[in-house]
């Protein structure tokens, strides 16, 4: 059931449970503060309600694919260290605003470490300006977004402004993203095409571990990282912790990832979906006969068109018989959806077999 249809219905009071998938919660605390399952896992689960999203327009800026989506304010919870922090939904937000981000020439998507922004303006006037967070949402997977204040129905500009990066760069991304690019959007927002956007309420579903299908819309990317088979290099094994997969690889010629020797690196994603977990701090240890060829190395958060986003760093080589151990000391700083609050916080130690 759609909200608007439920509303027309039922009116402005609560919306009784027997109306079907909006039951249970009146129109204003579906927008400020919906159902939250309660004893959630400290892990991906299912949500008690799962919302859509319509798109506002999708384009290209430099060397970036855009597309601007929308749906209801709605609560997230954003990363600061080991911190989470709830953002609820203010009485006077109007719209949770998101912008997909890839590379447009391979359809990469790029999570990158110097912001977005999204300006909106009304007859070129300043409307609202916010730090687009980037997030995580087991629909959509990686974008960047927030909840925005509009000046009520009518037409509107919005500037997605996308700043260069410092990442580390290989193969035919060595040398991109660099300059600053504005990518800008027309649109109308409507609060009846605002409440055309579904609204699903899962159940006795909600809080059992799994995560909602990832939306395919009109060819946006969503993060899914490179299948395991599809990487380059020898696999050292796929373990878990906080909930997240991670998996190990050496290339024994680094030249193609600018080092000497060998190149070990980690593919690191969510369960279930296997969306790439960006901006973590991750190091390895790799220990030969008791003498450590790496001893607590930071591995380099990195883009590449075929390995996508992943964790690298020069190593002489990995022997049968090693012993590498990874550990995170730095949390994915993304924003969450509902399903993913609750997981990669707390992680153990990784050991994998050379």
């Amino acid at each position: 059931m759609k909200r608007r249809d439920a509303i027309k219905t039922l009116g402005i009071g609560t919306l009784a449970a027997t109306a079907g998938c909006l039951g249970g919660f009146e129109r204003q605390s579906a927008w400020r503060d919906p159902p939250l399952v309660e004893d959630r896992p400290a892990a991906v689960y299912l949500p008690a309600i799962t919302e859509g999203m319509m798109m506002y327009g999708k384009t290209t800026a430099g060397p970036y694919g855009v597309a601007l989506t929308y749906s209801y304010p709605h609560r997230f919870w954003t990363a600061a260290s080991s911190e989470l922090q709830k953002t609820v939904v203010e009485a006077d937000d109007s719209i949770h605003l998101m912008a997909s981000l890839w590379d447009a020439e391979t359809g990469t998507v790029l999570p990158l470490d110097a912001g977005v922004s999204i300006e909106i303006l009304r007859d070129g006037d300043l409307v609202s300006e916010e730090v687009a967070y980037p997030m995580l949402s087991q629909q959509m997977g990686m974008h960047y977004g927030a909840n925005y204040v509009l000046d009520g129905e009518g037409d509107y500009e919005a500037r997605v402004r996308i700043g260069g990066t410092s990442l580390s760069r290989t193969g035919s991304f060595a040398g991109r993203f660099e300059s600053a690019e504005t990518a800008t959007f027309e649109f109308a927002f409507e609060t009846d095409d605002l409440y055309d956007v579904e609204l699903r309420r899962l159940g006795d579903e909600a809080g059992s571990r799994g995560a909602i299908p990832a939306m395919e819309m009109m060819g946006v990317p969503t993060g899914k990282a490179p299948a395991v088979d599809d990487l380059p290099g020898r696999h050292l094994g796929r373990q878990t912790s906080a909930d997240a997969l991670f998996d190990a690889f050496v290339v024994d010629d680094g030249s193609r990832f600018g080092v000497d020797g060998a190149y070990l690196y980690v593919s690191a994603r969510t369960p279930h979906n296997e969306f790439v977990l960006p901006m973590m701090g991750l190091r390895a240890t790799l220990d030969r006969g008791g003498t450590a060829v790496l001893d607590g190395a930071r591995l380099a958060r990195t883009l590449d068109p075929d390995l996508s986003y992943h964790y690298g760093a020069g190593v002489e080589g990995v022997e049968p018989g090693d012993a590498l151990t990874l550990s995170v000391d730095v949390p994915p700083q993304v924003a969450r959806h509902d399903g993913y609050e609750t997981a990669f916080m707390t992680f153990e130690p990784m050991e994998f077999d050379g």
